[in-house]
């Protein structure tokens, strides 16, 4: 009997990346698609239904962050593996509360990336030496820095979008949505972190690694 070969799902928006991330992985596992944002991941995950997703974190139109937050919430068996030029220990610890399996930089070697999968493929976690100074006290710190009101997962979209310079009328389209729909949550995002200016909007984006600073 042939054993079943795990389905990988790639998010990468660099096509010449993603391409190798294909034929790192071709040999060992089934690559199901490649997509290019985050907006897509979410999309496609339900098609495709990978074993595992292998994303960045700065991804255009949705971060990997949410993304993987939302898939974790509707999907918790898929495992989620980052593999990212940031190596900060607050965005590492941020990962792995957000539902990462596995995080690692892209300057890992080819057979880091393959234990890392085999890895969380076997029900356990990863990180790579490279990303685990700091973590932990990071992780430890979180519940001191928790906003007052979190935004849903709607909000921090739009946030996302609006910071990445998208009009509302943009949003609103890649949203599914109404123009006006997008204003009430800008206005909601303005009021709950006390925001008062587009400006102040994009600084908080970068700040929360929503967008890339």
């Amino acid at each position: 009997m042939v054993r079943r070969r795990a389905r990988v799902l790639i998010a990468e928006d660099h096509a010449l990346v993603a391409d190798g991330y294909v034929k790192i992985l071709e040999p060992e596992y089934e690559v199901v698609g490649t997509v290019t944002d985050g907006h897509a991941l979410l999309q496609e995950i339900g098609n495709r239904h990978p074993n595992v997703v292998i994303t960045d974190i700065a991804m255009p139109l949705l971060n990997g962050l949410d993304a993987a937050q939302q898939i974790k919430r509707k999907m918790p068996e898929v495992k989620v593996v980052f593999v990212t030029m940031n190596n900060d220990a607050d965005l590492v610890a941020e990962a792995f509360r957000r539902g990462a399996s596995a995080y690692l930089p892209k300057t890992s070697a080819v057979e880091e990336l393959l234990q890392a999968i085999r890895e969380v493929l076997n029900g356990r976690s990863y990180i790579s030496p490279a990303s685990t100074e700091g973590t932990i006290r990071s992780l430890l710190a979180h519940d001191r820095e928790k906003e007052p009101e979190p935004l849903t997962d709607r909000q921090r979209e739009v946030l996302q979008l609006l910071a990445e310079g998208q009009s509302m009328k943009e949003a609103a389209s890649l949203l599914n949505t109404t123009d006006r729909t997008v204003a009430f949550h800008k206005y909601r995002i303005m009021k709950k972190l006390r925001l008062h200016s587009n400006a102040e909007l994009v600084r908080y984006a970068m700040r929360k690694r929503i967008i890339p600073g």
